[in-house]
Protein backbone atom coordinates (compact mmCIF):
# COMPACT_ATOMS: atom_id res chain seq x y z
CA UNK A 1 0.00 0.00 0.00
CA UNK A 2 1.26 3.83 -0.97
CA UNK A 3 1.45 5.43 2.39
CA UNK A 4 0.53 8.48 0.73
CA UNK A 5 -3.02 7.38 -0.93
CA UNK A 6 -3.41 4.33 0.67
CA UNK A 7 -3.70 2.08 -2.28
CA UNK A 8 -2.91 -0.77 -3.81
CA UNK A 9 0.79 -1.45 -5.66
CA UNK A 10 2.14 -4.24 -7.11
CA UNK A 11 5.83 -3.65 -6.90
CA UNK A 12 9.02 -5.79 -7.31
CA UNK A 13 11.12 -7.05 -4.63
CA UNK A 14 13.76 -3.59 -5.09
CA UNK A 15 12.52 -0.12 -5.58
CA UNK A 16 14.68 2.82 -6.65
CA UNK A 17 14.75 5.56 -5.24
CA UNK A 18 13.33 7.94 -8.26
CA UNK A 19 10.17 5.10 -7.89
CA UNK A 20 6.61 6.75 -7.67
CA UNK A 21 3.03 5.64 -6.73
CA UNK A 22 1.18 5.14 -10.60
CA UNK A 23 -2.06 6.53 -8.73
CA UNK A 24 -0.34 9.48 -6.92
CA UNK A 25 2.46 10.30 -8.00
CA UNK A 26 4.35 10.03 -4.56
CA UNK A 27 7.72 9.19 -3.87
CA UNK A 28 7.73 5.73 -2.48
CA UNK A 29 10.85 5.10 -1.41
CA UNK A 30 9.99 6.72 1.75
CA UNK A 31 10.16 6.31 5.39
CA UNK A 32 6.45 6.01 5.87
CA UNK A 33 6.32 3.08 3.29
CA UNK A 34 9.40 1.07 4.82
CA UNK A 35 8.84 -2.07 7.28
CA UNK A 36 10.76 -0.51 9.98
CA UNK A 37 9.02 2.90 10.42
CA UNK A 38 7.62 3.41 13.42
CA UNK A 39 5.60 6.87 15.05
CA UNK A 40 6.79 5.26 18.23
CA UNK A 41 9.78 4.46 17.74
CA UNK A 42 13.59 6.58 18.78
CA UNK A 43 13.61 8.87 14.75
CA UNK A 44 10.99 6.55 14.19
CA UNK A 45 12.38 3.97 12.94
CA UNK A 46 13.17 0.49 14.40
CA UNK A 47 16.55 -0.19 12.80
CA UNK A 48 18.87 1.23 15.27
CA UNK A 49 21.61 1.89 12.27
CA UNK A 50 19.59 3.56 10.27
CA UNK A 51 20.84 7.26 9.84
CA UNK A 52 17.97 10.30 11.17
CA UNK A 53 15.53 11.20 7.77
CA UNK A 54 14.29 14.62 8.22
CA UNK A 55 11.48 14.44 5.80
CA UNK A 56 10.02 11.07 6.32
CA UNK A 57 7.72 11.53 3.57
CA UNK A 58 10.18 12.59 0.85
CA UNK A 59 12.25 9.67 -1.46
CA UNK A 60 15.58 9.42 0.91
CA UNK A 61 19.13 7.14 0.43
CA UNK A 62 18.14 5.13 3.22
CA UNK A 63 20.14 1.48 2.70
CA UNK A 64 17.82 -0.27 4.91
CA UNK A 65 14.90 0.39 3.20
CA UNK A 66 12.36 -2.33 2.71
CA UNK A 67 8.77 -1.96 1.73
CA UNK A 68 6.61 -2.74 4.54
CA UNK A 69 4.04 -5.34 2.97
CA UNK A 70 0.90 -6.34 4.45
CA UNK A 71 0.89 -2.94 7.03
CA UNK A 72 -2.03 -1.23 6.21
CA UNK A 73 -1.02 2.40 6.58
CA UNK A 74 -4.33 3.81 5.89
CA UNK A 75 -5.21 2.53 8.96
CA UNK A 76 -3.08 4.23 11.35
CA UNK A 77 -4.28 7.17 9.42
CA UNK A 78 -8.05 6.53 9.91
CA UNK A 79 -7.01 5.69 13.62
CA UNK A 80 -5.24 9.56 13.84
CA UNK A 81 -8.01 10.98 12.24
CA UNK A 82 -10.74 9.15 14.71
CA UNK A 83 -9.27 10.04 17.60
CA UNK A 84 -8.14 13.98 16.44
CA UNK A 85 -12.29 13.93 15.70
CA UNK A 86 -13.34 12.44 19.45
CA UNK A 87 -10.98 15.23 21.13
CA UNK A 88 -12.71 17.82 18.53
CA UNK A 89 -15.98 16.68 19.82
CA UNK A 90 -14.74 16.40 23.67
CA UNK A 91 -13.71 19.94 23.48
CA UNK A 92 -16.78 20.95 21.46
CA UNK A 93 -19.39 21.74 24.36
Amino acid sequence: MCALCSRQLDIDKYLSRKAVCPHCGGDLHICMNCRFYSVTAHNKCLEPKAEFQRSRDKANFCDYFVFSEGRAVSGSAKEKANALKRLDDLFKK
